[in-house]
């Protein structure tokens, strides 16, 4: 039997993961596993269809993670990073998305054909959610 396995993973470091589940949830996001968060132990684990994100550690550890201990509490938590979901029928997704989230760039098609819009999560991660496609697909180049 094959294990189920990702060769990258895409972890968020935020500071409480009930905002989390609050917010992926209505994107459709459903809890794979949990630990509560204790010291530097929580983590989260949530999928929808075949995007994964993980989460850590869910409490105040996040501010002292070695690396973003660095940077003031206020720095939005993703900044320069777009994680990328690819969504089925996006014109129907968008129309509930907008509901309550903040929507930095509007439902579009693209230079390179497919449609895509961009949301702000409560953290400041910036996900953009796209039409599916094969991104090794060199066709999907703006040309």
């Amino acid at each position: 039997m094959k294990s189920a396995r990702n060769d990258v993973l895409v972890e968020l470091h935020v500071p409480d993961f009930e905002k989390v589940k609050e917010f992926y949830g209505k994107l459709g996001f459903e809890v794979v596993w949990e630990r509560k968060p204790e010291a530097k132990r929580g983590y989260l684990v949530m999928r929808r269809e075949k995007s994964i994100l993980c989460f850590w550690p869910g409490n105040e550890q996040v501010w002292n993670q070695s690396y973003f201990k660095n940077f003031p509490r206020e720095t939005k938590r993703g900044y320069a990073v777009e994680i990328v979901i690819m969504v089925d029928n996006i014109e129907e997704f968008y129309e509930e998305v907008k509901l309550f989230a903040n929507v930095v760039e509007e439902l579009e098609t693209q230079p390179w054909g497919s449609k895509d819009f961009r949301v702000e999560d409560p953290f400041g991660f910036y996900l953009r959610f796209t039409e599916p496609h094969d991104i090794t697909d060199s066709r999907n180049a703006v040309d």
